[in-house]
């Protein structure tokens, strides 16, 4: 049984920065791609960035030279570093981690929300 908790949500100007992290109570085999999803109200949710296995990452667009994703396996702790952010980055945050079978069977967190606006 794994549990994930992010934490590090909240309101921010924009040009603001936060820190997302995502802690796991069982153990999270460091072969397991993990990553950072999103979903603003009435949106589908779309994936923001993941970090697969040999520490290569990949991003969305929209978030690339902005955001940063990193993992510390013996913390079995997640990050999004999130710089320079706009409005449009407004939206629940959720943990993922991926069990190779679908979205709806991988392991998620609970959400928190990022709120940019001046």
């Amino acid at each position: 049984q794994v549990q994930l908790v992010e934490s590090g949500g909240g309101l921010v100007q924009p040009g603001g920065s936060l820190r997302l992290s995502c802690a796991a109570s069982g153990s999270i085999l460091s072969f397991q791609t993990m990553g950072w999803y999103r979903q603003a109200p009435g949106k589908e949710r779309e994936l923001v960035a993941r970090i697969i296995s040999g520490g290569s990452t990949n991003y969305a667009d929209s978030v690339k030279g902005r955001f940063t994703i990193s993992r510390d396996n013996a913390k079995n702790t997640m990050y999004l570093q999130m710089n320079d952010l706009k409005p449009e980055d407004t939206a629940v945050y959720y943990c993922n981690v991926d069990v190779g079978l679908s979205l709806e069977t991988d392991y998620w967190g609970q959400g928190t929300q990022v709120t940019v606006s001046s």
